[in-house]
């Protein structure tokens, strides 16, 4: 029997290469010569069999990047890609020349290190400055029309993460900047492909560049990879997606150890009425309403709205408003054209509604822009102050029977569920005896204006968010203007501007009227 080979053990002196060397060792032949072979585009396992041949060959071949390397050998890398992977390693310091394959499998086939020549060096990547797609777009997201046909969802998903998690820390003006780039993106007419495309357009960043570089050269952002991994992240999310809870208070809750909806729920913590809903119907409030849903709810709103004031009107705002097919709630802006008809109407819708069984939970707040001292204009915050109920409401679905289930569409069943709620059976005749629950909950908010302030209401609750802390910046800092959900104030002629129309609203600003599905910033 011929004994196995013992495997030769390298101490941890000079000659520890500090590598995980598969199989067999091989005494190294050219200890001036330290290779790291670059995985990006190169592969994982085309880098792992060329690393292998080479420690054969007597190299010396490192895992990992350190000072040590002395050749860096890429495959279908261009210089100002692998100096930006090696100032993410090292900050760019480093000696190491960099080399492209042919260098390394040439190299191999001598059994030695074969002399550098020019053509072996890594090459700039020769950029025709005329064939460069350039991009140019205004700095205020209010000049752009931006639609839902986002050419660039990977960048924007990667920076409204981020800006997610700025705010979630209590980062507003990271938050702002993050959400500012990813708008600008938004607006483009065209997929970016390289970091030259964007060069003078407004509100990108280092920051933001950074991350955008990284995507395109890697597929992915290290950063942005990291913080979706992040337990304090993850912990943000799942908590400040309860009805109710903040980010303070999820802050609170994860120093005290609570980091999901069961610790919470063994806490024993006190959660107010709120919270208590929030929890209570999670699940259902975290699924996406349909654009079906919401034509269902409006019906159920509208006939209580018009029940207890002819004549009153109706509209869906928010994203819905813009054309989006779902949304994480449903918003209505509830008026009269006979200002002051629509005042105490709220209390009477909700009781209209808690009396057919619709709603899971509310909490109205009053108005009180009437009784504020500086003025409808100049809120104290961009909150608006009108009367709003916050409420879950119990959406049923419509039993199928015969032929029935195939013949309405989502529309059809949700606008049967509508109905078959309002009838004398009520919602509580919605669960089957099989006991699937036959009902969702699904946010909505109601918001009454008086017909003299609908305009700026209806532009301010129909979004984005950004298109409309936008054209409140434009107005200030380009027209000395106060725009709110309320009014617009001109600060130099010292009074109110009135409007009874968005088209009015934009024209007082000086801008081009941009309709709703085109303020998706």
């Amino acid at each position: 029997m011929v004994p196995l080979k013992r495997r030769k053990v390298v101490s941890s002196g000079a000659g520890d290469t500090g590598s995980d060397r598969p199989g067999d060792e091989v005494p190294t032949r050219f200890p001036q010569v330290v290779l790291f072979l670059l995985e990006r585009r190169m592969g994982a396992s085309r880098r792992a069999f060329l690393s292998q041949l080479g420690r054969k060959k007597g190299f010396q071949v490192e895992e990992r990047f350190s000072e040590r390397v002395t050749h860096v050998i890429c495959e279908n890398n261009c210089g100002d890609e692998v100096r930006t992977w090696l100032r993410s390693q090292v900050g760019g310091r480093t000696s190491a020349q960099l080399l492209d394959i042919s260098w390394f499998t040439e190299s191999m086939r001598a059994g030695r290190p074969v002399e550098i020549l020019d053509r072996h060096k890594v090459q700039e990547q020769q950029i025709d400055e005329e064939e460069v797609v350039a991009f140019s777009v205004p700095s205020y997201a209010c000049l752009r029309r931006t639609t839902l046909d986002n050419h660039n969802p990977v960048l924007t998903d990667a920076l409204s993460l981020l800006a997610e998690n700025a705010e979630l820390s209590d980062e507003d003006g990271r938050g702002v900047a993050f959400r500012r780039a990813a708008a600008v993106l938004k607006a483009l007419p065209e997929p970016v492909t390289g970091v030259t495309q964007l060069r003078g357009l407004p509100c990108l960043g280092g920051h933001s560049l950074r991350v955008i570089r990284d995507i395109l050269e890697n597929g992915a952002s290290s950063e942005v990879e990291f913080t979706k991994q992040s337990e304090r992240f993850k912990a943000l999310k799942v908590l400040t997606g309860i009805f109710g809870v903040g980010a303070k208070t999820a802050e609170r809750w994860i120093r005290d150890g609570i980091h999901s909806l069961h610790q919470l729920q063994e806490s024993g913590q006190t959660l107010n009425r709120a919270q208590q809903a929030g929890l209570e119907h999670y699940d259902d409030l975290k699924q996406p309403v349909t654009k079906a849903e919401a034509d269902a709810i409006g019906e159920i709103v509208e006939e209580a709205v018009v029940s207890v004031l002819p004549g009153a009107q109706i509209t869906l705002i928010g994203g819905f408003r813009r054309g989006k097919l779902t949304g994480h709630d449903v918003d209505f802006l509830i008026t009269h054209p006979e200002e002051g008809r629509e005042v105490g109407l709220m209390p009477k819708v909700v009781s209209w509604l808690e009396s057919q069984g619709f709603l899971l939970y509310q909490k109205t707040t009053r108005n009180s822009y009437l009784e504020a001292k500086d003025g409808p204009a100049r809120p104290p915050s961009n909150i608006d102050r009108f009367e709003r109920c916050f409420s879950i409401f119990k959406l049923a679905e419509a039993e199928k029977r015969g032929t029935m289930q195939t013949e309405n569409t989502p529309e059809d069943t949700c606008r049967l569920a509508a109905h078959s709620q309002a009838t004398d059976e009520g919602p509580q005749r919605t669960k089957p005896a099989g006991g699937r629950r036959r009902w969702r909950a699904v946010r909505v908010d109601l918001v009454v204006s008086p017909i003299s302030q609908f305009a700026f209401a209806l532009l301010g609750w129909t979004g984005s968010k950004l298109f409309e802390r936008e054209l409140r910046r434009w107005a200030g800092h380009e027209k000395a203007m106060s725009l709110s959900s309320h009014a617009l104030y001109d600060n130099n002629q010292g009074r109110y501007l009135r409007a009874t129309s968005e088209e009015e609203i934009f024209t007082h600003l000086g801008l081009e009227y941009i309709p709703p599905s085109e303020r998706n910033a």
